[in-house]
């Protein structure tokens, strides 16, 4: 039993349900969870979320005088803010390197309550550089322009690594504490407490396999490896075409497109020559049931990710008894370490190589999967939480008395 506790909690994710996206996916089933230990907890979402206020965006520069106004309105004892830079509106310079900022800076420096903060991004400076897209184009011309343009966005990246860096800095000055999902995101933003992503079943009772795979029409033979999530150019799909997909396995897709990107995707696999065992089902956001039946549908979540500071489809996995194989990014070898699955160098054969490993020593990665869910209930998630608010509020009561004191 929890411990009764008495704080209100404002929660701040621009992103929130029926929104598409991981943090908001994130943050709904933690706002859940929080309820669900009787903590008294309010959303400040998009105007496109459920949430209890709204109006964040990353296009709107008023952000924190709506989150200030909300505050003082509201009267929380905690605010915690899901802090996915871009959500907020993520500003640096092309040229020269400068001061990095988003919309909610001011607020940082004037809220006059407690803010805890979870950082869902941190890159090394390697990923960094490579987050923006580097599709080469066609032609003579073509390839002229894609230099052009790579070598632009790199020299805009690298000088705007650092003060990316001293922006999360700073954010981590200005609250009381931080939080991030692993240990490797510790290493950009020392200081920060490690509490693990959350992930349960959508269903009380377990679905088997079986079950899962003719309700979606999948194939009820042989091992399915499941990629889920945005479509974008950090996520290496493209890699699937040049896979040679052992014949036992079947890759299966499911993509939706960010609400706030412009970047379009084509998803074509007739190149491929194991066309016939790629599935894209196009169904675009799941709810939290349909994404579970896929997950008990699958054997392993597949990750050839280019960058990645941390995933909510990996642990979605842990969740529903699912290793991994993935790119050999930082994040990901944190899990690996812990053999939860597998990463690779993100190359077509070592990826075919990949599957094979992962088919043969099936069962290690699957009684250790079964092990390290445990850490993942929502309702112990939540309370690692709250022990952070009441260290927050009671320090913050503290240094109240000794001013009235002196």
């Amino acid at each position: 039993m929890t411990e009764k506790c008495n704080l209100k909690l404002l929660m701040v994710s621009t992103e929130y349900p029926p929104m598409k996206g991981g943090v908001g996916r994130y943050t709904y089933n933690l706002v859940n969870a929080m309820k669900g230990i009787g903590i008294d907890t309010h959303v400040v979402s998009g105007e496109k979320g459920n949430g209890d206020y709204k109006g964040l965006s990353p296009y709107n520069k008023n952000n924190s005088d709506l989150l200030l106004k909300i505050v003082n309105e509201s009267q929380p004892d905690i605010v915690h803010i899901q802090m996915e830079h871009g959500l907020y509106g993520l500003n640096f310079r092309s040229l020269f390197p400068g001061k990095m900022t988003t919309s909610l800076d001011s607020f940082y420096s004037k809220c006059p309550k407690p803010i805890v903060t979870t950082f869902h991004s941190a890159y090394d400076f390697k990923e960094w550089v490579n987050l923006d897209p580097n599709f080469q184009g066609t032609g003579y011309l073509g390839k002229i322009k894609w230099i052009i343009r790579k070598s632009r966005n790199y020299w805009i990246r690298s000088i705007n690594y650092e003060p990316f860096n001293n922006l999360n800095k700073q954010i981590l000055n200005h609250s009381k504490a931080g939080i991030v999902f692993s240990h490797y995101l510790c290493n950009f933003i020392p200081g920060c407490k490690v509490i693990y992503h959350g992930s349960e079943p959508a269903f009380p009772e377990k679905i088997t396999k079986q079950f899962a795979r003719k309700k979606l029409h999948l194939p009820d033979n042989g091992r399915i490896a499941l990629a889920l999530g945005f479509f974008t150019f950090t996520k290496g799909w493209d890699i699937i075409n040049k896979i040679d997909i052992p014949k036992n396995w079947t890759i299966i897709l499911n993509h939706s497109r960010n609400y706030f990107s412009s970047q379009e995707y084509n998803l074509d696999f007739n190149e491929s020559r194991h066309k016939d065992r790629i599935m894209n089902l196009n169904k675009d956001y799941l709810s939290e049931e349909e994404m579970s039946l896929l997950l008990y549908a699958s054997d392993i979540v597949f990750l050839p990710y280019r960058v990645s500071s941390g995933s909510g489809v990996m642990f979605d996995g842990f969740g529903h008894d699912l290793p991994f194989l993935a790119s050999s990014l930082g994040f990901f070898n944190e899990f690996e370490d812990l053999h939860l699955g597998m990463t690779i160098e993100g190359k077509p054969e070592e990826f075919t190589k990949g599957l094979e490993v992962i088919d043969r020593n099936y069962d290690m990665y699957l009684s250790n999967v079964i092990k390290f869910k445990e850490k993942l209930k929502w309702r112990d998630i939540a309370t690692q939480h709250v022990n952070i608010y009441k260290s927050c509020v009671e320090t913050r009561k503290n240094i109240n008395n000794e001013i009235l004191t002196n």
